[in-house]
Parts: C-alpha cells; sequence; structure tokens
C-alpha cells in the first residue's frame, strides 16, 4: 500500500509517543517511580502499549508525583494521537480497498499521472500496444468499460481501470490533461466517437489517435477529427496491403 503524506506523519507521530512513553518508564521505573520496578525495555514498551490502548492492567502503577505526572502526560498526549493515528489508518486503508474494488483511480494514482499514454479500450490493437509499451517500460494506463476486463488486464501487471466511455466525469478522472498520447480502441462505434469528442476536449496537449471498429465508422470519426486527430481502420490498413501484395507485385 502507498501512503500518503498524512499518513507519514502519523506513524512518525506514533512511534514517537511510544518512544517517549518507554523511555520515561523505564528511567523513572527503574529507580522507583512506580509500585515494582521496571526493570528492562519490553517493562517499559508493556507499560506504554496497555496505557494508551487504556487497557491498563494494573500491574504497573505510578507511586511517586514525577511518576504520576509523567504517566497524565503520556495519556493525554498519546491517546489523542492514537486514536486519529487509527481513524487516520483506517479510513485510509478502506479509501483504497473502496478505490481498488471499484476500479477507480486512487487521488493519489491520478496526482502521480504524468507525460503517460492513455489506452481507452481494450479491443486488440490496445492490448497490442500495452504489451510492447510494457515491455518498453513506458508510463501508461489502460482503460476498459468492464471489472471483469480490468481483472484481467491488471493479472498482466498493467494499470487498469475501469470507465464509462460515455460518461464525461469518468473520462475526466484518468489524467488526460497531463498525457502525452491517448489511443481509442473501442468496440462500438458510438462509444468511439463519444470518447473521441471528450478527448479532444480534455487531452489538450497529447497526441490523439482512433482505432476505427469499421469502415462506417472511420468515416464519422474522420469529420470529428479533423486536424486534432489521427483516425486508422485496421480492416482498411490489412485489405491495402493484401491487395498490394496480390494485384500490384
Amino acid at each position: 500500500m502507498r501512503f500518503n503524506a498524512t499518513v507519514v506523519v502519523y506513524t512518525i507521530v506514533v512511534l514517537s509517543v511510544i518512544v517517549f512513553g518507554v523511555v520515561g518508564t523505564y528511567e523513572i521505573g527503574s529507580v522507583g517511580g512506580f509500585n515494582q520496578r521496571v526493570a528492562s525495555p519490553l517493562d517499559a514498551l508493556y507499560f506504554t502499549i496497555i496505557t494508551l490502548t487504556t487497557i491498563g492492567y494494573g500491574d504497573f502503577y505510578p507511586v511517586t508525583p514525577i511518576a504520576k505526572i509523567f504517566v497524565i502526560a503520556l495519556v493525554i498526549i498519546g491517546l489523542g494521537t492514537f486514536v486519529s493515528a487509527i481513524t487516520t489508518f483506517s479510513g485510509e486503508f478502506m479509501n483504497r480497498r473502496i478505490e481498488r474494488i471499484s476500479g477507480r483511480l486512487s487521488s493519489f494514482e491520478r496526482r502521480a499521472l504524468n507525460k503517460h499514454i492513455v489506452l481507452i479500450g481494450d479491443e486488440s490493437t490496445n492490448l497490442y500496444i500495452a504489451n510492447k509499451l510494457w515491455e518498453m517500460g513506458e508510463r501508461f494506463i489502460i482503460i476498459a468499460k468492464s471489472f471483469e476486463s480490468v481483472d484481467r488486464l491488471k493479472k498482466y501487471g498493467y494499470l487498469a481501470f475501469q470507465v464509462d466511455f460515455t460518461s464525461d466525469g469518468d473520462i475526466m478522472e484518468i489524467g488526460l490533461e497531463k498525457a502525452k498520447a491517448v489511443i481509442i480502441d473501442i468496440a462500438e462505434a458510438s462509444e468511439s466517437v463519444y470518447a473521441l469528442v471528450s478527448v479532444k476536449e480534455l487531452a489538450a496537449n497529447a497526441e490523439i489517435i482512433v482505432v476505427a471498429p469499421n469502415k462506417d465508422a472511420e468515416h464519422h470519426l474522420k469529420l470529428i477529427a479533423g486536424n486534432r486527430a489521427v483516425v486508422i481502420n485496421p480492416s482498411t490498413i490489412a485489405g491495402n496491403f493484401i491487395n498490394d501484395r496480390l494485384f500490384k507485385g
């Protein structure tokens, strides 16, 4: 799990409180500040933890004024810190679980995206490109419409997410404004058109390539693309290649 700055800060604070409790307990307890001698750092750690967790078994307790003041300070400082830390840790864990289960990008992942390649759709061309990008170590994400597809893509090690291609809100979440290239490869022609319209608006600085699913879609996509995007039709390319190979040799 990747921790954000708040979690790191709370981790450091909690560890500092524990160190404060262990050192103070050991120093005061080794000279008679408690009802029995604190003979080792392990005893001091034990007392610190049961105090901060409010368990308080009562086998160690302060008997001198300095020891009582120390324990009061430990409780006041430590208890609030522990409660806040546990709330933060559990909240962060649940957020990441929800984001992972839902197949959506986390806020951390959105911030980390920069100069990446976005593959929208998981048809054959994008799958081939994803494999090549993976081999070259390029930064990319691949977007699929279904959770099942996302799970399958993640098994390959790809950074994959679920997005509704017809939702502007969903498409806005994938960091198009910072992408260096966007490749659209969607089986449904209507969804390809909708994705292209959104990408043209949001990916202002990216190179855009659209894989047309059929001849009719190629025509409509080229009208929408204008000079802003390149539209290719693998079937047309393959047909032209075969025609040249067989009849123009």
